[in-house]
């Protein structure tokens, strides 16, 4: 209320008020007006109302109420860890045990089949050729290349099959009856070898099957072959969009299971004869060699002529880990190198081997088998001496591959590289072209394997880091490619279409946010069509001993021969089930490292942007998502916290509490914590689980009473079924595994779980135990060893035809989650009942009038959310029902920030409304506000998190009640017509309520950046910094020069002739279009193609001014003739992003807000809305805004001196290498099998000079 002093100065007050609309003139007489204690009077006002509305809508003590039979427990953070962990061992070890089956499988039919002649009728099921569910059939060969007629063998047809939607295998159509096979692009089907693997390894079927009926939960099951088709069951029709680029034998699983770690340096002949088709031969294959690497090998590249170069300048002088952001980065580097001088290969080698020396020395990089690979065109000899002196003084000497580039090469040179290969365990390959790169690179893989092969005894077993499903990473590039031609053509058929709208402001607006979305990699957190997963693999190993060998005659050779590898996947949703996230609790989650220390499941990895996978998703560190509270700069890590990575990595057991600050909602909130964490290493693998709990609130939990049992109250009940509590507007956590059925499929997880409640209230109803391996049920060994006696004996081939099924479960259900969710159902029950029913509050119908339409929810520990309208409406399509779009119950933003607000208030409502950012603009006219309050449970001296209230209504009502109670001075000090503004500013800065609607959702640093600082510097508000180290940035192309070519005399006539004509025909479209600008006859206007404003676009230097812009009939003949058409074309890349994010300080709040205001000098009152986390602002509107930059949250890009590869590699970090190593066999000289050359007939060698003559002169 305004202050009277004396009531004449009143009534002239009031006659000069009513004489004007609320504007003083003078500044200070406005500020008198405002007194803090109204300021203070509206604050407690609204609080106060809003309070009593929540109490009432919400029913929060009959809740309170609803939980008094409810135990306390404490939570072991250790025990609960450890229980974890061996779920999910037992979880991995059924997953393989079905991968020894496959492997022993293969193994036996490999032996006794493989050399059996294939039927010239022999059909198999092609998975590319396979027909979709309603596709028109169509009889389909396989693909063939191209034949002389001669030679053209008509294939028989792929077998045709009926494919149903799985919802098991992500309602991919599929048939579990059989597998099919994929054959890569680059392999032909039909070729000896392989048709060979595809006839015999059709025997696996029937294990494929068998293991799925024992396993239920089981995924894809695969065998892929070292000739390059892989097996899978279900049989699927595969999907290739836009090409098929897939191949097994570069995935992971295949990878890592068929060689041991190694280390590895390429050698690139950079002289001046590698140039043109060569070097691009040489790129082809040191990217095919890259893409055969892993996490857990180690890489170099340099190239050499008279020196000796890194391709990446920073990773001078060492090997860095093979994640896909350092082989992007090697590759990117690849297309800047030139072909000049002579090479030096003593000085290549020589830098390679004292690299290898010091890296086996210090037992760094992979600590296991080591090679060299050699890229050149001819080697004047073969370098023995250098062999002699770094490599044959080892037990495992470094294994080297050569590769021999061009079509025209002397027999010297074969024999010389040859011989470097074969006598230093390696293998020799002769390319030609571009097509045999891929097929003939991988020879190096089964070279590596022979010391496996060999030794037979030990099958390792290989879990991959994640991965999203089938598709390749290196797609990622392609499809952002993709994207902006996408944008690109828009933009020149928008402009074609009305020059005029394109160039018009609002056009360019809409634009510009197309621009902006390229960087709201924040706003797309799902994972959109890709599944991530890891998978489970193992070797399989050809047994026997020799093969005969044509060569020089039929001859039998010594052979190590890897068969392929065979595996599983096991989707990451499986093993995140096994976590059990409800007795974690609250605000706590379970993640889980990899030996390298990079994340494999944790809620913060972020792998997709804009529905792309990011380029180096699989490789993010966990120290790059636990952000730790130490305020240290962005990868300036401390030791405590690295030490702390270290304990978790070596997979030892213990635990520790932690400072930490994290983010929600899209990364526009962020909050402090101090957490408490546990960790143990998952048995026989290289992971350890992590789980992290809130040091306060998480140290207890609920559980319900134990003469609560579900079965036990249905039979006393007379069979009555719990579903009864369960009637109307309710839901469960959707990724939570109350109940799965393996062999009946439902609609929402609702309905099955009703399902299981009608089956627990019947007699006989028995807890499904948890599946073991089949091998725990036969009292059954390991994986049997296999020796070179084995001669497929009868009892061999008996047990790898007979079934290991066993009796399945056709369910599976968590006791402990089934009875907390019941629990909560019969005592929250009463919550359906309308609102009207069970108030006696005579208030109710004023409340209910008051915000017009009202959503009531409650939401529980258990997982179960519930709500009810007012009033209730019954054909509610305008968007989805409450628990519809919020399901997710204790990992709901709104459950989390009530929960963690209860510390702060035990009696405050959390609201918020939608954010309304230029990314995600909000529809202010449909927003609505959400209200939370934690309900807590206890039993005196222990508290803990039951369940979270809360009511959502219009935000419009909110505005209206809001300007009612601040319009209530005499004066109206904060009516639309007078000098001040207020706000209704949340904990962490964003508008819940302002005069100018637009604003609601916003930034308050944005809107009044002024009084936002002085907020800041006044410790009201206190700044969190966040650094998002898996971000995305966006670096513009640059074109890149053709290959280098040798200046030759011929050359330089060539290069003088191209500039005649170029020059002519500059001068002939000089004059014609001067002769067309003096023309005073109209023309139309001309449409310049996309494709040569694409290509030029890069060289313009800046934009057309708009105001120049002329009418359609101009004709377009500038060069540059429209740069707002021509988009920056770009590449992501990863990135270190940081932002500051703000929190209401509570500490000695009232202290800070208490302040008057000052004319302008202080031009404006804040106080905490009573129960709520929402501070009133009231600023005078007179006060001049003082020029103050506007105060951002929107991440930016992190400036570092070196790109962040390099940073990485320069600022190492500690990893545990693999436990497995099989890297030397003492059978393995041996084999002499190391690689083929052979020339071309001497005639052909006449052609192909011809043919290359003719091609220069025609460059």
């Amino acid at each position: 209320m305004c202050n009277r002093v004396g009531s004449f100065i009143l009534l002239l007050l009031l006659v000069f008020l009513d004489s004007r609309d609320c504007s003083a003139n003078a500044q200070h007489d406005s500020t008198s007006k405002l007194s803090l204690n109204t300021v203070q009077s509206w604050a407690v006002k609204l609080g106060t109302e809003l309070y009593h509305f929540g109490e009432f809508i919400t029913r929060k003590k009959e809740v309170q109420d609803s939980f008094k039979s409810a135990q306390i427990e404490s939570r072991d953070g250790e025990k609960l860890v450890q229980s974890m962990a061996d779920d999910i061992r037992a979880m991995m070890e059924l997953k393989i045990s079905a991968v020894k089956r496959i492997v022993e499988a293969a193994e036996n039919m490999a032996f006794d089949k493989q050399n059996e002649p294939v039927p010239e009728d022999y059909q198999f099921y092609n998975s590319k050729e396979m027909e979709e569910p309603y596709e028109e059939a169509a009889i389909r060969t396989t693909a063939e290349p191209e034949f002389n007629l001669e030679n053209w063998i008509v294939r028989p047809p792929t077998k045709s099959a009926h494919l149903q939607l799985n919802p098991h295998f992500s309602n991919i159509p599929v048939n579990i009856n059989f597998s099919s096979v994929h054959v890569p692009t680059n392999v032909y089907a039909w070729a000896p070898e392989v048709i060979k693997g595809i006839h015999w390894s059709e025997g696996l079927d029937t294990h494929f099957l068998n293991n799925y009926q024992s396993d239920p939960t089981l995924s894809w099951q695969y065998f892929g072959s070292s000739t390059g088709f892989m097996r899978h069951y279900p049989a699927m029709k595969w999907r290739a969009d836009p090409v098929d680029i897939y191949d097994c034998r570069t995935r992971a699983w295949y990878m890592e299971a068929a060689a041991s770690p190694k280390d590895v340096v390429i050698l690139v002949d950079r002289s001046g004869s590698m140039t043109g088709q060569r070097r691009d031969i040489a790129k082809h294959v040191v990217t095919n060699i890259l893409d055969t690497l892993g996490n857990n090998d180690f890489v170099n590249v340099m190239t050499f002529a008279d020196t000796v170069e890194e391709v990446v300048p920073c990773f001078e002088d060492s090997l860095v880990q093979a994640t896909l952001g350092n082989l992007r980065e090697i590759k990117l580097a690849l297309d800047n190198f030139e072909t000049m001088e002579i090479a030096n290969f003593s000085a290549a080698l020589t830098r390679a081997f004292e690299l290898l020396e010091i890296y086996r020395n210090n037992s760094g990089g992979a600590n296991c088998n080591q090679a060299i690979m050699l890229v050149t065109d001819g080697v004047p000899y073969n370098y023995k001496e250098l062999f002699e002196k770094y490599n044959w003084k080892y037990d495992t000497p470094v294994r080297v591959f050569t590769y021999l580039i061009g079509r025209e090469v002397k027999v010297a040179d074969v024999r010389e590289v040859k011989w470097m290969a074969c006598a230093n365990r390696g293998f020799y390959v002769h390319l030609s072209t571009l097509a045999e790169v891929r097929e003939r690179v991988l020879e190096h893989v089964n070279v590596l394997a022979r010391p496996l092969v060999l030794q037979r005894e030990k099958h390792p077993v290989v879990w991959t880091p994640v991965y999203a499903n089938i598709t390749d990473p290196k797609v990622a590039d392609y499809l952002w490619e993709q994207r902006e031609r996408a944008e690109q053509k828009e933009r020149f058929m928008s402009q074609r279409r009305d020059k005029v709208l394109f160039n018009s402001e609002q056009e360019q607006d809409r634009r510009w946010r197309i621009t902006q979305m390229k960087q709201g990699q924040y706003s797309e957190l799902g994972n959109s069509q890709y599944q991530l997963m890891t998978s489970v693999s193992m070797p399989v190993y050809d047994l026997r001993h020799n093969e005969s060998v044509e060569e020089n005659g039929q001859k039998e050779m010594r052979i190590a021969k890897l068969l392929g590898v065979a595996g599983t996947d096991v989707p990451l949703s499986e093993i995140q089930a096994l976590m059990t996230p409800y007795k974690i609790g609250v605000n706590g989650y379970a993640f889980i490292v990899t030996n390298n220390g990079y994340i494999l499941i944790h809620p913060d990895l972020r792998p997709v942007f804009q529905q792309i996978l990011k380029p180096s998703y699989n490789s993010v560190d966990m120290i790059e998502v636990e952000l730790f509270d130490d305020d240290r700069t962005p990868r300036n890590f401390s030791m405590e916290l690295t030490a702390f990575r270290q304990e978790i990595i070596d997979q030892r057991t213990g635990n520790k509490v932690m400072n930490v600050k994290y983010h929600m909602e899209d990364m526009r909130r962020a909050s402090r914590s101090r957490k408490h964490y546990f960790w143990t290493g998952i048995a026989d693998s290289p992971f350890t689980l992590v789980i992290t709990i809130p040091e306060n609130y998480g140290r207890h939990r609920i559980t319900p009473p134990p003469t609560d049992d579900i079965h036990r109250l249905s039979l006393t009940s007379k069979n009555i079924s719990a579903r009864q509590y369960l009637s109307d507007k309710w839901s469960v956590h959707p990724d939570w595994l109350y109940c799965r059925h393996y062999e009946r499929t439902f609609s929402s997880p609702e309905e099955e779980l009703l399902y299981f409640l009608e089956r627990v209230a019947k007699p006989g109803w028995r807890w499904p135990a948890k599946p073991r391996p089949p091998e725990h049920h036969k009292n059954k060994p390991g994986h049997e060893k296999h020796n070179g006696e084995y001669k497929g004996t009868p009892e061999s081939r008996e047990r790898g035809k007979t079934s290991n099924a066993i009796p399945r479960n056709e369910y599976y259900c968590d006791h402990g989650l089934m009875q907390a969710l019941v629990y909560d159902a019969r005592n929250t029950a009463w919550f359906n009942k309308s609102i009207s029913e069970s108030a006696s509050d005579e208030k109710a119908g004023e409340f209910i009038q008051r915000f017009g339409y009202i959503v009531a929810f409650l939401a529980t520990h258990s997982g179960l959310t519930r709500w009810q309208t007012h009033p209730p409406r019954e054909h509610e399509t305008e968007k989805p029902e409450f628990g519809k779009q919020y399901p997710r119950a204790i990992d709901e933003v709104w459950y989390r920030r009530a929960v963690e607000h209860h510390y702060v208030d035990p009696l405050s409502y959390v609201y918020s409304v939608q954010l309304n950012t230029e990314k995600v603009p909000l529809n202010v006219s449909a927003a609505m506000v959400t209200a939370a309050h934690a309900v807590f449970h206890g039993d005196g001296h222990r508290k803990t998190p039951a369940a979270v209230v809360g009511f959502q209504f219009k935000h419009e009502r909110l505005r209206e009640w809001f300007d009612n109670i601040t319009c209530t001075c005499e004066h109206k000090p904060c009516d639309e017509t007078n000098d001040w503004d207020c706000y209704l500013v949340d904990n962490n800065g964003w508008i819940i309520v302002s005069k100018d609607t637009n604003q609601t959702g916003q930034f308050f640093g944005k809107i009044r950046p002024d009084i936002m600082t002085r907020l800041i510097e006044e410790d009201v508000y206190k700044p969190i910094h966040v650094v998002d180290y898996q971000a995305v940035c966006f670096r513009e192309k640059k074109t890149t020069n053709p290959a280098t070519m040798l200046i030759t005399p011929l050359e330089n006539l060539r290069l003088v002739m191209a500039w005649f004509i170029a020059t002519t025909f500059w001068v002939y479209n000089s004059i014609t279009i001067g002769l067309a600008q003096s023309s005073s006859d109209s023309y139309d206007e001309e449409y310049v193609t996309p494709t040569v404003a694409y290509q030029n676009y890069e060289n313009d230097e800046e934009t057309d001014d708009l105001s120049m812009s002329k009418p359609h009939t101009t004709r377009i003949v500038e060069r540059d003739f429209e740069k707002l058409v021509l988009i920056n074309r770009t590449r992501p890349t990863p990135c270190d992003r940081e932002m500051f994010l703000y929190q209401l300080d509570y500490k000695n709040l009232d202290e800070k807000l208490n302040k008057p205001s000052k004319a302008c000098e202080r031009p404006f009152y804040v106080q905490l809305v009573n129960y709520t986390n929402m501070l009133l602002v009231v600023v005078n509107g007179l006060c001049r805004v003082p020029d103050v930059p506007i105060i951002p949250v929107e991440a930016t890009e992190v400036q570092y001196n070196e790109s962040l590869p390099c940073l990485k590699h320069m600022h190492p970090l500690y990893r545990k290498q693999p436990v497995s190593c099989i890297r030397n066999h003492t059978e393995e000289s041996n084999i002499d099998m190391c690689g083929r050359g052979s020339l071309p007939p001497t005639k052909l060698w006449i052609v192909f000079g011809l043919l290359s003559t003719f091609r220069y002169i025609a460059m």
